[in-house]
């Protein structure tokens, strides 16, 4: 497995072996192309430069550093039938407007395990079909991928296009942190981290590891940061946790962020009856197929109704594509409409907001369900699952009782600034890594 970390020292232009002569050559771009590259770090660059290679790459870095916008950029010109995005929840899924890639892969829940869910795959020919004509495949969030998944997935691959290399030839770009949040694992197993299932080093990735966090400047709060996401409770970890625990105030407009989803929505639902306005609910509209409106339902980031009042707190949910906001943008509503609201950007200007169909795509991509809906929620509580991807400016946050790997650092890391930051607890056991994933990130 090679590894390169990409720093400034070692980006070089834009230039490969495009033609497959042996030798580089610059690969001409046009204008518009060219300018959203420019937009791009010196680091973020080589990697979409590494991406463009062919190589099966593992594209890392801590929160904020960027992947996903060189994951953007780098399928501007592809298509999505050729190489599709397979994100590891449906949750996912529908943000992204892609597949999950148990689903692509004919996973399902593998019941009876990685052998039977393989003997029950190999003869889904419209599966193996689907497999067999992809170029290749990006995984989002792979440290959410278990590994027997990924190895399943690995000798399907193998079998749809026998060949005997490495996913049977089918390209892989694996995208993601493992100090973050982990597979989803029994009671009392020991956790099923991809890399270290065989088929991890058999796929020979290049490691491209981003270091320059572009979401968070202030070099205090990143080498914390640092500290947190390898488990570390140094002593400039618990002085900056000291500094910021404090009462809770109920009147700060910032987000809390629960562990659980229930205690997100209690409070959110317990500050808008707090607002002496009259409550105005916005059903999700569905069409498709039932089966699939009823996955929809648990999937989509938007509830099945939204309950609003004027001068309650929202937040977005997706980035704008006319870039007026961003997934963690939040604000006041100050107009209710049929079709539009009005919300007054925290620090900025109202924007108008029209509804936003979310979907929901089967393993060969098209899409079987819809709902039409405002991409907003209220904005007062969210769970730190769901905030992974955000970036906010104010947030409250009990650490005192969390329990899995990377709970803590994804939580603090959806910061800009640490003067955002209001701790109500906190405990050195909220603070865990595991010692595999610290031993992984060593070696690469």
């Amino acid at each position: 497995m090679l590894s390169v970390t990409a720093t400034k020292s070692m980006y070089f232009p834009y230039s490969f072996d495009w033609r497959g002569d042996g030798r580089k050559h610059e690969r001409p771009m046009e204008a518009d192309k060219q300018a959203s590259f420019n937009h791009l770090s010196e680091e973020q660059k080589y990697a979409f430069e590494m991406c463009q290679s062919g190589e099966n790459i593992f594209l890392t870095g801590g929160a904020g550093s960027g992947k996903s916008f060189v994951v953007r950029e780098f399928m501007k010109d592809k298509s999505d039938k050729e190489m599709p995005i397979l994100a590891s929840t449906g949750a996912a899924a529908v943000l992204l407007g892609g597949r999950t890639f148990h689903s692509f892969f004919g996973l399902g829940i593998m019941e009876g395990g990685a052998q039977a869910t393989f003997q029950r795959v190999i003869n889904d020919n419209k599966t193996m079909k689907r497999i067999r004509h992809v170029e290749g495949v990006i995984i989002d969030e792979i440290s959410m991928i278990p590994g027997d998944a990924l190895m399943t997935a690995e000798m399907l691959a193998q079998a749809a296009r026998d060949s005997s290399l490495p996913w049977g030839g089918m390209r892989m770009i694996a995208v993601g942190d493992f100090g973050q949040l982990p597979p989803v694992t029994k009671y009392g197993q020991k956790r099923d981290w991809a890399f270290l299932n065989q088929v991890w080093q058999k796929t020979d990735f290049q490691v491209c590891k981003l270091n320059l966090n572009q979401r968070i400047q202030n070099s205090e709060f990143l080498n914390v940061l640092d500290d947190v996401r390898e488990g570390k409770v140094t002593e400039r970890v618990k002085d900056f946790l000291e500094e910021r625990t404090r009462v809770h105030d109920e009147d700060h407009p910032g987000t809390r962020l629960f562990p659980r989803r229930e205690q997100s929505e209690e409070y959110n639902q317990k500050k808008l009856a707090e607002i002496n306005e009259e409550q105005v609910i916005v059903d999700s509209i569905y069409f498709g197929e039932q089966k699939y409106i009823d996955i929809l339902i648990k999937s989509a980031p938007v509830p099945q109704q939204l309950k609003l009042k004027i001068g309650c707190r929202v937040m977005f949910l997706k980035n704008d594509p006319q870039k007026r906001w961003v997934n963690g943008t939040r604000g006041f509503l100050v107009n209710i409409e049929a079709d539009k609201l009005t919300i007054r950007k925290d620090g900025g200007r109202e924007v108008t907001v029209e509804k936003f169909g979310f979907s929901l795509q089967d393993a060969d991509g098209n899409v079987k369900a819809n709902v039409i809906q405002f991409p907003v929620n209220l904005a007062y509580a969210t769970t730190i699952h769901k905030s992974q991807g955000a970036t906010l400016d104010e947030l409250w946050c009990d650490l005192g009782a969390l329990w899995e790997p990377g709970h803590a650092y994804v939580a603090l890391s959806r910061l800009r600034e640490p003067s955002g930051l209001h701790i109500l607890r906190w405990s050195q056991r909220s603070f865990i890594t595991d010692p595999a994933v610290t031993a992984f990130y060593q070696n690469i």
